[in-house]
């Protein structure tokens, strides 16, 4: 730089700069004093002088120093400080939303720690020594409001007490596996439950007063760690009483709050806790219960007054019930789906089915299985033998159905559709992994990928379950199923697309030609000509009215099989299905409707009712879209269709009957309706030669309504006034009946005058008749005297 600098400064300004010594001047003060310094921008000040060696150009960055001065300057670090009693406080309440977990998290812990034991003495047996079993005992008091959990693992020293229960959010546990994976040599026990470090904390949830006692093997000692809730100190030390003495393991004891002593005190709702949270637990659990037994007692007999005791006479005994307080296995119950499915019988499956899910009946169906890979998992599902006789939970995702396992150990079985879709809500199981995402409590499956595949997983496994019941030679056990669980797998149609390929085949319906048995899809299929290429369907409230149908007449006829949609969900399963193996669902109460049968007598008779059509269509006005000759009808004169893009009339149905339905939309939806008339059908051959010969006749004006309204109840629609309905149904039958039975004359006249006498108010008085009874009694009169 100093070359170039030169050079541009030239000669003459070179020599006119000096030396400068000491700090950076102001621009001002430089210019004040007259010195030949010059200061550039940004803090960089040129300085030059002669010296012996002749002239000399310095440059002089005052950035570049300051940056310098603040590398060299000291860095003060500072740690979080936290007010503990608080943070406490803040973890207990805040991760946990029930406070009967906390015996799960503490039998969790006294399980590591057996864990821990059984691990270590596989190289070190004297670790094992006068230990007694690898188990856990819990002892509620309710009379000094206390429960007391002692297990036989590995214990801790002082230092691991400090470490442990003196550090929050510091799990031993954590610390064990992360040695055990260091020493590849050994390898790692994933059986292991504590990742978090606050498991214990979860005492105070219930506990005003902790204290643990503990005794290591590696220690000589017995050391008591002792914490009360809202403090921010804990107090360690030495046991001294002979009596408290243990052996091998720790001993937690829980002083409980006044308000959670009745509660959690009780030796019922302790045993309750295990089974539910703790069942499948590897080391046996023991609870302190109370039970009874029934002994022989002498019985005392009082002398009675003037006799005496034989002597040599036995006493009498009786019996009477003793109770008394003893351990008791919790949990009996052994994990099934930790051992290979190959080594278990169909009848372990139903009785781990019944005692899990507290269910009378054997199941359907059940799968066992394990999945490896990205996401590993083990689970047993069941379907039920029979569904739920709540309502409340049909269709309901959060059936509790399907209980949720880490290592064994309980987590939850409140799920909104996470590991199952709503309409598999049925199926009961359990599912237990080592590595799900849960938050610190446990209680929470928090939403990732990893829990969308097992979703996928499981779903698969259900269907090639119930897939195994269709495809069974026994036709029972799928005829069971889907009177139970076919509202279900209908559901599935409308909510899960992307599985239509699976469940599709699994639905059954009622046929025009099956009308006692149900068939698949599969069989309509195979069943249909080789010219037909729709599958038609029919919806309606009952096997009888899809029966007599008018809509069925002329496929009947062509020997055209229809399915019957007898269920409020089946055309809607039917209508986001949309096709099945190519072949697209038409429903045959709509318009547009293509038999492939249209031949030159249909075009004929079209142009021949053409003005019958347009006069029909004049008297209904607005009623109907329009009047055409119908291509389904060979016995009805006419039906009522409704507009390929609307509501059926068994939707509209339905629609109305919606307890919170919008009947604002039901003008929108209800699209419009077309009329069909049979030409082949006398009525219409009537109406046709009235429409030509005598348009205006009020009589055939009135047939013309009536044989709408008529249409419309044999179509499946409701008329808007039934009572006008009916009114006109009856004038007809007066004016067909007339006389036709030999009604005599006089019975008219007589009626007729009677009418008349009362339209004018004749006040001529009636004279009536009495008649009197009978005297004459049959033999068989019970009230003959």
């Amino acid at each position: 730089m100093a070359p170039s600098l030169s050079r541009s400064l030239g000669a003459s300004s070179v020599a006119a700069l000096r030396p400068c010594a000491g700090r950076v001047r102001a621009p001002g003060a430089g210019a004040a004093r007259g010195s030949g310094s010059a200061r550039c921008g940004r803090g960089v000040r040129w300085e030059a002088g002669s010296g012996s060696r002749g002239r000399l150009v310095r440059v002089r960055c005052d950035a570049a120093v300051a940056e310098k001065a603040e590398e060299t300057a000291e860095e003060e670090k500072f740690e979080y400080q936290a007010e503990v009693s608080r943070l406490m406080d803040l973890i207990v309440h805040s991760l946990y939303s029930h406070k009967e977990v906390f015996l799960r998290e503490l039998v969790s812990n006294a399980s590591d720690a057996l864990d821990k034991l059984r691990f270590l003495g596989v190289t070190d047996s004297s670790l094992l020594a006068d230990g007694g079993e690898l188990e856990i005992r819990i002892k509620p008091d309710p009379d000094a409001g206390t429960i007391t959990i002692t297990d036989t693992g590995i214990g801790m020293t002082k230092d691991e007490l400090k470490d442990c229960l003196g550090t929050i959010a510091q799990s031993g546990t954590s610390k064990f596996l992360k040695a055990l994976k260091e020493n590849k040599d050994l390898g790692a026990d994933n059986g292991l439950i504590g990742q978090f470090g606050v498991g214990f904390y979860s005492a105070f949830l219930v506990a005003e007063k902790v204290v643990v006692s503990t005794k290591s093997p590696k220690s000589d000692k017995q050391y008591v760690w002792e914490g009360v809730a809202d403090s921010s100190s804990y107090v360690i030390k030495e046991e001294t009483d002979p009596e408290k003495m243990l052996t091998r393991g720790t001993q937690i004891t829980l002083v409980l709050r006044p308000d959670d002593k009745f509660e959690f005190a009780d030796p019922g709702r302790i045993q309750g806790l295990v089974k539910n949270y703790s069942q499948f637990v590897s080391f046996p659990i023991y609870t302190w219960q109370e039970k009874s037994r029934t002994v022989e007692v002498e019985e005392d007999e009082e002398a009675k007054e003037g006799e005496e005791a034989k002597e040599g006479e036995q006493k009498k005994k009786k019996t009477i019930t003793e109770k008394y307080w003893d351990w008791e296995l919790a949990n009996e119950t052994k994990p099934i789906w930790m051992r290979s499915p190959k080594e278990i019988e169909k009848t372990e499956y139903n009785e781990f089915y019944k005692k899990a899910f507290n269910e009378f009946l054997d199941p359907l169906a059940y799968t066992h299985f394990t999945t490896e890979g990205e996401v590993e998992f083990r689970s047993v599902l069941y379907i039920p033998g029979m569904a739920p006789l709540s309502n409340e939970e049909i269709m309901n995702p959060k059936t509790k159905n399907i209980r949720l396992y880490v290592k064994r150990v309980f987590i939850s079985d409140d799920f909104d559709g996470e590991l199952f879709p709503r309409y598999l809500s049925f199926v009961k199981g359990v599912v237990d992994s080592n590595d799900l995402p849960l938050n610190v409590s446990r209680e929470i499956l928090q939403e990732s990928r990893i829990v969308r595949i097992m979703r996928k997983r499981l779903v698969r496994k259900t269907f090639d379950m119930i897939e195994e019941i269709s495809e069974k030679d026994d036709k029972e056990d799928y005829k069971k199923f889907w009177e139970s669980f076919g509202k279900f797998i209908k559901l599935g149609c409308i909510e899960d697309t992307g599985n239509h390929k699976r469940l599709a085949p699994l639905l059954r319906f009622h046929t025009s030609k099956n009308e006692g048995d149900l068939i698949s899809l599969d069989q309509y299929v195979e069943n249909m000509p080789e010219n037909q290429k729709a599958i038609y369907y029919i919806a309606t409230d009952s096997l009888q009215s899809a029966k007599t149908a008018p809509f069925l007449e002329k496929l009947v006829q062509k020997d055209i099989e229809v399915l019957y949609l007898i269920e409020p969900i089946d055309e809607v399963a039917i209508q986001n299905l949309q096709t099945y193996k190519e072949k697209k669902f038409v429903d045959i109460s709509k318009e547009d409707l293509e038999l492939g049968d249209e031949d030159e007598d249909n075009k004929e008779s079209k142009q021949e009712y053409t003005l019958l059509c347009d006069w029909v269509k004049q008297q209904l006005g607005d009623k109907v879209a329009k009047v055409q000759i119908s291509k389904r009808l060979s016995l009805s004169p006419c039906v009522l269709v409704s507009g390929k893009f609307g509501w059926s009339a068994n939707m509209e149905r339905l629609m109305k009957a919606q307890t919170l339905g919008d009947t604002s939309s039901l003008e929108f939806m209800r699209g419009r309706r077309i009329f069909e008339i049979n030409p082949d059908h006398p009525i219409v051959k009537d109406l046709n030669a009235a429409c030509k010969n005598e348009p205006e006749s009020t009589e055939a004006k009135r047939a013309v309504e009536l044989l709408y309204e008529t249409a419309l109840i044999s179509s499946g629609y409701t008329p808007d006034s039934p009572a006008e309905l009916g009114g006109k149904i009856y004038e007809m039958m007066t004016i067909a009946l007339g006389g036709r039975w030999g009604r005599s004359d006089t019975e008219t006249e007589a009626a007729t005058t009677g009418d008349a006498s009362t339209e004018t108010g004749s006040s001529e008085a009636t004279v009536t008749e009495v008649i009197e009874p009978s005297e004459v009694r049959p033999e068989s009169d019970p009230w003959r005297d």
